[in-house]
């Protein structure tokens, strides 16, 4: 299946958001984030194309607080596929 859903584009495969490290294989840059997710990725703040996290781990606490720098939204796959912060998201079944 060609399916985007079924292509396994990062290490983590699981629902919840985790913890995700970044290098844009343009310029190199490299960034960390507490707002990654499976299959999805972000922008690079100079190239501007998607970088999708090379390596993911779970969040320590369980990746409920809304605490630490402003999430890029803008930057944000998925955000940008659910329309508002992903920070705030929560599995709807």
């Amino acid at each position: 299946m060609s399916d985007e859903t079924t292509k396994k584009l990062t290490p983590y495969q699981g629902d919840l958001r985790c913890f995700g490290e970044f290098q844009c294989p343009m310029c190199r840059r490299e960034w960390k984030s507490g707002n990654s997710w499976a299959n999805m990725g972000q922008e690079c703040e100079k190239c501007r194309i998607n970088v999708y996290p090379y390596k993911q781990s779970t969040l320590k606490g369980g990746g409920n607080k809304d605490d630490g720098p402003p999430h890029p939204s803008e930057m944000c796959e998925k955000c940008k596929k659910l329309g508002y912060c992903c920070r705030t998201y929560s599995r709807r079944y």
